[in-house]
């Protein structure tokens, strides 16, 4: 998941992070990048010296060839689909598809994300450990209820979010249904699954969804024995 050579960009991300929703977009655009690793496993985001770089300690960031700093991976992916013209992720302004396309989005972003997060990091929303199995229970039913909302609206409209066009909402939906353990999927969504496949079928994405796949795994392994990211 890196591109080798003099890059434009630089992006900190590496493993399970989202940095690799927005390494889907910069393959789709062909936009060259140099990948910095964080070690979120043994704390790098919280060190000083990414703190410099990100204040918050959430990764992914981006730096631009003009040596601006972006954070939030929506904002991010947006600014590069916008910046580099790929509007077969992100229609333009005067695009009818443009609102549908940023009301889908958000909603993945701003309503599923948080319940996501909740559900693979339960341990930073819990008030004790015991609690733990608690939130993370009620964080995947309340996901899987977005997940319905999605389901219904790609049965519609299908394969994709916005019928025939693909885009980051395609994008970011794969993103997460590879994050999560097969278990751990929505029920009954033959309409989420069919979108998936074709995106994780792209062959500029082929190599990052196999990469999320061996992290997904190994993840879920360190997670069970107490060792995932806190």
């Amino acid at each position: 998941m890196t591109a080798a050579g003099d890059a434009a960009y630089l992006l900190y991300g590496g493993l399970y992070t989202r940095a690799a929703i927005v390494e889907m977009v910069l393959a789709e655009g062909d936009i060259p990048y140099r990948l910095q690793a964080v070690d979120i496993l043994n704390g790098e985001h919280r060190s000083p010296a990414y703190r410099a770089v990100s204040p918050t300690g959430l990764v992914p960031t981006l730096i631009t060839p003009e040596g601006r700093r972006l954070h939030e991976t929506p904002a991010i992916c947006l600014y590069l689909a916008e910046r580099h013209g790929l509007t077969h992720l992100v229609p333009a302004v005067d695009d009818p598809l443009r609102g549908p396309f940023l009301s889908a989005l958000f909603h993945l972003t701003g309503e599923l994300e948080p319940e996501l997060k909740r559900y693979f990091y339960p341990q930073r929303y819990a008030p004790r450990a015991e609690d733990n199995a608690a939130v993370r229970a009620q964080a995947l039913e309340r996901a899987h209820g977005h997940f319905a909302v999605i389901e219904a609206a790609l049965a519609a409209a299908g394969p994709f979010r916005l019928g025939a066009q693909l885009s980051l909402v395609d994008l970011t939906l794969a993103f997460w249904m590879d994050c999560l353990a097969p278990a751990a999927r929505p029920p009954a969504c033959p309409a989420i699954a069919a979108c998936c496949a074709l995106v994780t079928a792209r062959p500029k994405l082929q190599p990052i969804f196999a990469a999320i796949q061996d992290w997904r795994d190994d993840y879920a392994r360190r997670d069970a024995a107490g060792g995932g990211a806190r």
